[in-house]
C-alpha cells in the first residue's frame, strides 16, 4: 500500500511537472521602432503576472519586419507603424487575425543642439541648417509622414540636399543625437523619452500636414496556436499598458485628440507631455 501510495504521488508529481513546463510559453514580437520605450515596458508590466513566459522582441522599420514575415521569419504578433503593412499580411494569407488599431502615432521637429520648442518646419530651410534627418521613406512610415509634411508646407524639393535618411525611427534620432545632423523629424514616443527631451526641446508636428498614423497589429499564421500570443495582444488593452502608451504620447483609439490650434498651421509647440523616467539600459539603441 505505501509502494502504490509512493508511486501515485511521485506520478501526480511528474504530471504537476509537465502541466508547468507546458504553461511556460515564449513569443517573438516584431514591432515597429517607435514603439521601443514604450514596448519594453509593457512587456516587462505584462510579465509581472507572467513570470514563467518569454517574449522576445526585434525593433525595426515596419516595411523591413513586414518582408522577413514574408520570408519565413517566425515572429508571432507584428506591430506595424501603418496599418497597411499589416493588412498587407493579412492580404497575403500571412497572418491569422484581422489588423487592429492600437494607437496613432505622431511625428515632432526635434534637435539635440537647438531648443526645437521654438522653431517651425519652415526654419529648415534656413541656410545655417546643414542637416535634416528623417526616416527612410521606402519602408519606414515615420519618414514617410515627414515628407509628406514638408511637402504640404512646399519644403521637400527645397530641402533634398539637407535630407539624410535613417533606417528607421531610431536610427533617425541617433543621426540628430549624435550630432552628425543638426535637426530631425522623429517619432513623439522617442522624442518624450528623458535623455532626449532633456535636449533641445521638440515641437510637435501639426497632423492636418500628413496622413494619420494609424498603427495596428495582426497575430501571425506563426503565432495562431500560441495562447501567448492572444494573450500578449489583449494586454494593449489593459489600464496599465494604455497608461503606458499615453506616456509616450501616443493617441489611442478609444480616445479622441484635442483639437489642435498650431501656430501658422505649422506646428504645435507642446511643453504638456513631461518626459518619462530615466529608462537607464533601454537607452542602449541611442548610445
Amino acid at each position: 500500500m505505501k509502494s502504490f501510495c509512493f508511486l501515485a504521488t511521485m506520478a501526480l508529481a511528474c504530471l504537476a511537472s509537465l502541466a508547468s513546463a507546458r504553461a511556460a510559453e515564449r513569443i517573438t514580437v516584431a514591432a515597429a521602432a517607435d514603439l521601443k520605450f514604450a514596448m519594453d515596458e509593457i512587456i516587462a508590466s505584462f510579465k509581472a503576472s507572467h513570470s514563467a513566459d518569454e517574449i522576445g522582441v526585434t525593433y525595426g522599420s515596419s516595411g523591413n519586419l513586414s518582408t522577413r514575415i514574408q520570408q519565413g521569419a517566425p515572429f508571432d504578433i507584428f506591430f506595424s507603424a501603418d496599418v497597411g503593412f499589416a493588412r498587407a499580411l493579412k492580404d497575403k494569407g500571412l497572418a491569422a487575425t484581422e489588423p487592429k488599431l492600437y494607437a496613432v502615432g505622431r511625428i515632432v521637429l526635434w534637435s539635440a543642439v537647438r531648443d526645437a520648442s521654438k522653431m517651425s518646419l519652415r526654419d529648415l530651410d534656413d541656410p545655417r541648417i546643414r542637416g535634416v534627418a528623417i526616416a527612410n521613406l521606402k519602408h519606414a512610415p515615420y519618414g514617410r509622414r515627414a515628407e509628406e509634411a514638408l511637402r504640404a508646407l512646399g519644403l521637400w524639393d527645397r530641402l533634398q540636399n539637407k535630407i539624410v535618411f535613417g533606417e528607421n525611427i531610431v536610427h533617425t534620432a541617433k543621426y540628430v543625437q549624435s550630432g552628425a545632423v543638426e535637426m530631425g523629424i522623429i517619432a513623439l514616443s522617442l522624442a518624450v523619452n528623458r535623455e532626449l527631451a532633456s535636449k533641445g526641446g521638440y515641437a510637435l508636428i501639426a497632423d492636418n500636414l500628413h496622413s494619420p498614423l494609424e498603427q495596428a497589429y495582426v497575430i501571425t499564421k506563426q503565432g495562431r496556436e500560441k495562447p501567448l500570443a492572444k494573450a500578449f495582444a489583449a494586454y494593449l488593452e489593459n489600464p496599465d499598458a494604455r497608461r503606458i502608451m499615453i506616456k509616450y504620447g501616443f493617441v489611442l483609439p478609444s480616445d479622441s485628440a484635442a483639437p489642435q490650434k498650431p501656430e501658422e498651421g505649422l506646428l504645435t509647440r507642446t511643453n504638456q507631455l513631461q518626459p518619462p523616467g530615466s529608462l537607464g539600459k533601454q537607452l542602449s539603441p541611442f548610445r
